[in-house]
């Protein structure tokens, strides 16, 4: 199978977390003026619909970019909210922090896989990214976009952007950090 149903659980117990997560941070893309004397319990449903179409993916078909390498390799692999990072980053925006940092998922990848296998595997979810941000890029470079929805488009471009970087950083446990390992172990 390729996706379990315990796998479909985690994804969008992920989704909605993140949107809750980042929720906040799209509240500015409403039209309606921000009033900061005006206090409103609940969530914030339309900032939270903004959070999971913008932010949602770029996460997902990350770790997703990771579990079908593997499985294209013959190589069982397991997406898996976590669960405790999750909670972290709810923590976090519940106290404004303004700094968002946690692990909302990762894959398992169940067998040893060879150098260069990891090699792909690691670079595998980065290179989803890149591929989002490409592809906002020439939407917003070629005027491919309603005007209304290029603030979206736009934010994903520098949220896959973002990911991209961060995870290429060449520093455990950075998918950076195991690329150059196994560029290393395939050389040397």
């Amino acid at each position: 199978m390729i996706i379990t149903l315990r796998e479909v659980f985690d994804i969008i117990a992920m989704t909605l977390l993140v949107g809750v997560i980042f929720s906040s941070f799209f509240r500015f893309l409403k039209k309606q003026k921000y009033n900061p004397l005006e206090v409103k319990a609940g969530i914030d449903w339309e900032s939270m619909k903004m959070a999971i179409i913008i932010t949602a993916p770029g996460i997902l078909f990350h770790e997703l970019g990771h579990k079908f390498a593997a499985l294209g390799f013959g190589i069982e692999a397991t997406f898996h909210a976590s669960y405790f990072w999750l909670m972290i980053g709810v923590i976090l925006s519940l106290m404004n922090t303004g700094i968002i940092f946690f692990i909302p998922a990762y894959v398992s990848i169940a067998s040893s896989a060879t150098p260069l296998q990891n090699t792909i595997i690691s670079f595998a979810g980065p290179f989803v990214n890149l591929l989002l941000y490409v592809m906002s890029f020439l939407l917003l470079r070629y005027n491919l976009v309603k005007r209304k929805n290029v603030p979206l488009v736009l934010l994903t471009k520098r949220i896959n952007g973002f990911l991209f970087l961060f995870n290429m950083i060449p520093i455990p446990p950075f998918d950076g950090s195991h690329v150059l390992l196994g560029l290393y172990h395939i050389f040397f």
